[in-house]
């Protein structure tokens, strides 16, 4: 996908892990097994959420219970981290964070993708693919500029060269280590674990491998609450700036 950017000067190794399923959408080439599997999480998502809200009763039961869970949990995890005034506008987006990463996690743990057979390649879970999770963290950061621009303007570049301009460089990296931290944790994480799971399968094929799947589901939840929560920290930080006092009520 980056084969556009070598020049003479800058010139781009080839490099592959593993076979994959590509799409040619025109002159870009995509992977084929992740939009597949993102679309088929989006659409368990939208499913449940439409049988969520068919008929809506006073005293919640069966899916409308599950999915008014959902909504609770995600709502405290975005007031435990924007505050009372603050975390409405951004419910949403942290939300969808959390349930799509949440559900594709799961997917990967107790599906068996691999029995569906591709041209090349093997379905799994999309946030086993690298470009998914950079994906995700970069819309966290454009959230975080987005929020720190809405409130306070050209002013919050000031925090840049607070309380020197020396620190301008410290200032850059930060911003340029929190997606990568959030996409390399959760990449390396369901990796791992789905890596293990597969050894322990061809290793010991019976006993071994559940406690480590069980485990595994624990992990991955684990994973979409993470950044869920990091990506409310860091866009509670655009908003509060640095060293100002953020009012909770």
């Amino acid at each position: 996908m980056l084969s556009f950017l070598a020049t003479p000067i800058l010139p781009l190794a080839s490099l592959e892990v593993g076979h994959h399923f590509y799409w040619q959408i025109g002159g870009l080439k995509v992977h084929g097994q992740v939009f597949i599997v993102s679309w088929i999480v989006i659409g368990i998502l939208l499913i449940a959420s439409l049988l969520a809200t068919r008929n809506i009763q006073r005293i919640p039961s069966g899916m409308q219970n599950l999915m008014e869970y959902a909504l609770e949990f995600v709502r405290e995890i975005a007031k435990n981290q924007l505050g009372e005034k603050e975390y409405r506008p951004w419910l949403p987006f942290i939300g969808t964070l959390f349930l799509f990463i949440f559900v594709s996690n799961w997917s990967g743990a107790l599906v068996p993708w691999k029995l569906i057979k591709l041209p090349e390649g093997e379905l799994a879970a999309p946030t086993n693919d690298i470009n998914t999770t950079v994906a995700l963290a970069l819309l966290v950061s454009l959230a975080y500029f987005y929020a720190g621009f809405s409130k306070k303007g050209l002013g919050y570049f000031a925090k840049y060269i607070q309380p020197t301009p020396v620190l301008l460089p410290i200032a850059i990296l930060e911003d340029f280590t929190k997606p990568l931290s959030l996409s390399f944790r959760l990449f390396g994480n369901i990796l791992a674990d789905e890596l293990v799971v597969a050894v322990l399968v061809l290793l010991v094929p019976l006993f071994v491998p559940l406690p480590v799947m069980l485990l595994g589901l624990f992990t991955s939840a684990i994973q979409a609450l993470v950044f869920s929560t990091l990506a409310g920290a860091y866009i509670h930080e655009a908003l509060e700036g640095h060293g100002e006092e953020h009012e909770e009520h």
